[in-house]
């Protein structure tokens, strides 16, 4: 150590050295600055060899999963890939906390110098990954390319990203009360910019055409890619060898390996830098239009009166409420929104026809009902585990309060207790939690003798309070128009508030009343006082979006509503 402080004109120095010691055989230290850079021929005398320390290049792989993902299967599938080819391998996870919460990473570090003999050290192998250095990024789900790019992994100069471009939507985009989904165009932006090379598809969807995993298929993928020396026959001997599900597996790697292999192709035919890009992924039938057709002739007659603009949307709303209840409910539906289309203002009679559909769609307990005895949702959870041909068990867990259970009965029979109810538990409604196994005959009729109420509906208590808000809605959107348009688009976007079951339901509508009601006042106001209308619109909008950040911002809105 006193040497080691004697450096420089034999004064010593206090702080840290900027050099490397390389090594015995070295006389001088190297700066930190050039300790990457190739020496030049003859400068120094080669270094001695050092005991355990190889200068094989190592490759990393991070696969970032959550669980019932297959990551686990896909890291042992690249081990023993490797190990059958002959290259030195090492493989690791560190649990993630939950699902969504934190997400398991799976590491992976080969050595590219194979057939070493006996007397030479077997590298040293890492346990995680390094920042800026990672080679290959394999993400079974879209999302898990941002928090690895959030982490710091990948790098444009060396990182392959081979991800899936399908979504499952994490807890906190679940919970938002707005619409909390993170844009997938920026995804695949920072992809890109963050990728040597990108590979990036639906891999569930092509695992469920080919009656697979997404793992087996993002393995494919991999092997297609050529980040990594394997050769493909090795990755079908893993698969092999784990003689679990080999059939499925192997078309699932076929199935990507042909996908990246058309990516390499058309990579060297100079379509793109960065590899295949994103295929979107295909939108399914929306559940709510049952079997209603979009197209069908009795639609397009009821919608013919209206702009061409706007009938894409009618087509949706009248479909929908047509399988929500009937064809006069969605003729009622078009006399609602006949008066703000004849105002001629195409942007206000769009956001009215949206939200009016949605909203007139309501939940209610005949309505779930209906949608989880529906033969179509267990022809899809089939399809999904790849039971097709054994049995299936469907727990549903339900939990309806006091106001969904009365909800349906009609508005004379049991408006009074309603407003006992209110005034009993004010906070809060009772709740009867059950566990329903639908897939069993006692289970089903449990269920489907409810969807026996949708004549009912409309006389139901639950009917007569949604629809007396809705009439207030479009009353108040009315009275704006009258007075500015901005206004009353801002009113009509309103009904964004007006979501969710029990508690939360009656929260939200609390706001939605509020808003409706400080946005009128401060309207009329405006319109008496030479009308300027600012105040009144930032209000509306301000409050909508405070409401949609969550429950945390909810007491800024109603002070802001207080104050207004």
């Amino acid at each position: 150590m006193r040497r080691l402080r004697r450096l420089r004109r034999g004064r010593p120095r206090g702080g840290a050295l900027s050099v490397v010691l390389r090594g015995h055989g070295d006389r001088e230290p190297d700066p930190v600055d050039v300790a990457r850079e190739p020496r030049a021929a003859g400068r120094h005398p080669p270094a001695r060899g050092r005991h355990g320390v190889t200068d094989a290049r190592l490759l990393s792989l991070l696969i970032p999963a959550v669980g019932g993902q297959g990551g686990g299967v896909l890291l042992e599938w690249i081990v023993d890939a490797a190990i059958a080819d002959g290259y030195p391998v090492h493989g690791t996870s560190i649990p993630g906390v939950a699902q969504r919460t934190g997400s398991t990473t799976y590491y992976v570090e080969l050595s590219t110098e194979r057939g070493a003999s006996a007397d030479d050290p077997p590298p040293i192998f890492s346990l995680y990954p390094v920042p800026g250095a990672l080679d290959v990024l394999l993400a079974p789900e879209f999302l898990e390319v941002g928090r690895s790019i959030e982490l710091g992994f990948p790098s444009a100069a060396c990182t392959t990203i081979i991800a899936s471009t399908h979504r499952l939507f994490s807890i906190h985009e679940k919970i938002a009360t707005g619409r909390g989904i993170y844009p997938i165009e920026r995804l695949d932006a920072a992809a890109r910019a963050f990728a040597r090379k990108l590979i990036a598809f639906d891999a569930l969807a092509l695992a469920r055409e080919h009656g697979t995993e997404a793992n087996a298929v993002l393995l494919g993928a991999l092997a297609g890619s050529g980040a990594l020396p394997i050769t493909a026959d090795a990755y079908r001997h893993a698969i092999r060898a784990k003689n679990v599900q080999v059939d499925a597996n192997l078309r699932g790697f076929e199935a990507g390996l042909a996908v990246a292999t058309r990516a390499a192709d058309a990579t060297g035919a100079g379509e793109g830098s960065r590899g295949f890009g994103t295929t979107p992924l295909a939108a399914g039938p929306s559940p709510a239009a049952g079997g209603q057709a979009l197209s069908s002739p009795d639609i397009e007659r009821m919608i013919g009166g209206f702009p061409e603009g706007l009938r894409p949307v009618l087509r949706h709303g009248v479909a929908r409420l047509i399988d929500y209840q009937d064809r006069a409910y969605a003729e009622r539906y078009l006399g609602r929104l006949r008066p703000f289309v004849d105002e001629g203002d195409p942007e206000l009679g769009r956001i009215v026809a949206r939200h009016l559909a949605v909203w007139m769609s309501y939940e209610d307990a005949v309505r779930v009902a209906e949608l989880k005895t529906r033969m179509s949702r267990f022809e899809r959870i089939r399809k999904e585990k790849g039971a097709s041909d054994g049995e299936i068990v469907v727990t549903d867990f339900l939990k309806p309060d006091l106001d969904e259970i009365y909800g349906v009965l009609p508005y004379r029979l049991v408006a009074w207790f309603a407003r006992w109810a209110e005034r009993r538990w004010p906070y809060g409604r009772p709740a009867l939690g059950q566990h329903v196994k639908t897939t069993t005959v006692s289970g089903y009729l449990r269920v489907w003798l409810l969807t026996l109420l949708r004549p009912l509906r409309p006389i139901s208590y639950r009917a007569h309070e949604e629809h007396a808000r809705i009439d207030r809605w479009l009353a108040a959107i009315a009275r704006c128009h009258a007075w500015d348009g901005v206004l009353a688009c801002e009113v009509a976007r309103a009904a964004q508030l007006v979501k969710g079951y029990g508690d939360v339901r009656r929260r939200m509508t609390g706001h939605f009343d509020r808003l409706l009601e400080a946005a009128t006042k401060a309207g009329a106001r405006a319109a008496e006082n030479g009308g300027d209308f600012a105040a009144a619109r930032e209000l509306a909008a301000r409050y909508r979006a405070l409401v949609l950040q969550g429950p945390e911002s909810e007491a800024k809105a109603a002070a802001l509503a207080a104050d207004a």
